[in-house]
Formats: structure tokens, C-alpha cells, sequence
């Protein structure tokens, strides 16, 4: 065979094999969009959830997962980032530092169900701050910050050294180097970190079982004081998210239409995160035309 026709050959396979995948995704998708979309209206997406009469809605549990992403995003990101410009920049070659990369790659693996449990033990039970919001946003802080870390030294290391001995030979020092930039041309790449971050804190459930809860209280949106137990800003209130929502209703739903609700806050979660990685890529964009002055 030569090589010309084991290089056709070999496209035609990848090209198949990656529209098999897409073709899958998107019958996945359509099936969950086909199903739910139906169900969704604005009575749906504000009001509380019915326990065994027909007609309830999602509003609490959209809010929560909402409000759990911005928790998680406000621990992970500054961490990942520090840690991911630490181990581009300023840490040394050697055992510590494989040491280190080591933990970060057995943490990526952790099963989500053992670090719930850990959550439980350490967070909830050792630490005092209960089943609550805060809890779920540092049991996904132990997923999403090996992600980040891995992903933000991946994008540091992606600059090219000529740029970055250009500027530090116009006399700039190495952390003004970093921060104006190193980090606008990484960007791109950090801001997929944060994507793939946000899409587990929507999706996630077996973690926030053990530490936010799987109920939440009766919530006054008219109460904005966030040490309130019924304020919505609470962050140490219990709270039940939509990914937990939609396992509840499907293994213990006792409302007659539990599953047109299922269907419904599976469609609502996968819009969020459609919606979500939209506005983040547009945000991503916009920073870094601001910062490397590109059109």
C-alpha cells in the first residue's frame, strides 16, 4: 500500500469516527431538548417545586445551581490561576514539583461519589459549615481546581519565549510581564478551563448530595440580607440544585407529572450551559481584544 492511499485511508477513518461522535452528541441533545422543551414556560422557570400535586416548577433549584457556579467560580478560578502561574513561572524542575503535578493529576480522577464523602466527613461534619451551599462549592472546588491548574500552566506555556523575553528586555518586570502579557494571550485557553469547570458544577450531583443537601428552605426573594436562613444569598443555607433535582424527581418523584418535570429541568440545565459557554466565549473575546489591542 503507499503511503498516499494509507493517508486517504486513515482520514476517511478519523473523519468517521468523529461524525459517529457528533452524531451521537446530537441525538442526545435532541432527545432531551425534543422532550423537555414543551414543559418549559415561565411559571415553570419561577415558582417552587410540588411535592405530590401536579403543576410544580423549578424556580428555587435554577437559582441555587445558578448561585453554586458563581460560589465555585469565586474559590477555583483565583486559586487554579495562582497555582497554574506558579507552576509556569516560578516553580524549579524537581521531585517537588513532579510531586506536585503528581497530586494534581490523581485529584483530576477522583470519583465525584468519593469526593462527596469527603465533603461530608471533612467540610460538613470537621469543619462546622453543615450541608449548605459553601460546602458544595468547596466539594467542586476539589474537582474543578486540578482542571484549572493543569489548564492555566498549559496556557502560560503556550506563549511564545520570544514574547516574553521582548518584554522583559524593554525592562518589565517578570509579574508585569505575566499580568499584562502572558495572561491576554492565555486567555483563550484559561477561559476553556472555566468552561469545562462551569459545565461540571451544572452537571454534577452525587458530590452535592453529601454537602449541600438534597432540600432546600422556603426562599424570600424579597429578602436580599445574605445572613438571613431565608434569604436566597445565603450561602450557608442547604440547597438543592438542579442536577439533584433531576435525579430526586426520577428515583422518589411522587407529583403525577414527575416526569414532563424531569424532562423540562433536563432541557432548563442544558440551555444553562449552552447559554453559559456562549456568554463566556463572548466575554473571552472581548478581553482579549482589550488587552493585546487585536481587532
Amino acid at each position: 500500500m503507499s503511503a498516499k492511499t494509507a493517508d486517504k485511508i486513515a482520514t476517511a477513518v478519523i473523519i468517521t469516527l468523529a461524525g459517529f461522535i457528533v452524531l451521537i452528541l446530537a441525538g442526545l441533545l435532541g432527545f432531551i431538548l425534543v422532550r423537555g422543551l414543551g414543559h418549559i414556560s415561565f411559571d415553570f422557570l419561577t415558582s417552587p417545586p410540588e411535592t405530590i400535586k401536579e403543576g410544580g416548577g423549578i424556580g428555587p433549584q435554577l437559582f441555587n445551581s445558578l448561585f453554586l457556579l458563581v460560589l465555585t467560580l469565586l474559590i477555583t478560578v483565583p486559586l487554579g490561576l495562582g497555582a497554574g502561574i506558579y507552576m509556569s513561572e516560578y516553580a524549579k524542575p524537581g521531585k517537588v514539583t513532579d510531586f506536585i503535578r503528581l497530586i494534581v493529576e490523581v485529584l483530576s480522577s477522583f470519583p465525584s461519589i468519593v469526593v462527596g464523602l469527603f465533603g461530608l466527613l471533612v467540610i460538613v461534619n470537621v469543619f462546622g459549615f453543615g450541608f449548605s451551599l459553601f460546602s458544595g462549592a468547596l466539594a467542586l472546588t476539589v474537582f474543578n481546581l486540578p482542571l484549572m491548574v493543569r489548564i492555566t500552566e498549559q496556557g502560560m506555556r503556550s506563549v511564545p519565549v520570544a514574547q516574553k523575553e521582548a518584554s522583559l528586555a524593554l525592562g518589565l518586570s517578570k509579574w508585569k510581564t505575566i499580568r499584562s502579557i502572558m495572561l491576554p494571550i492565555a486567555m483563550p485557553i484559561i477561559l476553556t478551563g472555566t468552561i469545562l469547570a462551569a459545565g461540571r458544577v451544572f452537571g454534577e450531583a452525587a458530590a452535592l448530595l453529601f454537602t449541600a443537601g438534597m432540600s432546600s428552605p422556603r426562599l424570600d426573594f424579597t429578602d436580599w440580607n445574605p445572613f438571613s436562613p431565608m434569604s436566597p444569598l445565603n450561602p450557608f443555607r442547604p440547597a438543592e440544585t438542579l442536577a439533584v433535582h433531576i435525579w430526586k424527581i426520577n428515583s422518589e418523584g411522587l407529583a403525577p407529572d414527575a416526569p414532563e418535570i424531569a424532562a423540562g429541568a433536563s432541557a432548563v440545565l442544558i440551555l444553562t450551559v449552552l447559554v453559559f459557554n456562549l456568554l463566556a466565549r463572548w466575554l473571552g473575546r472581548v478581553m482579549h481584544k482589550k488587552f493585546t489591542a487585536t481587532k
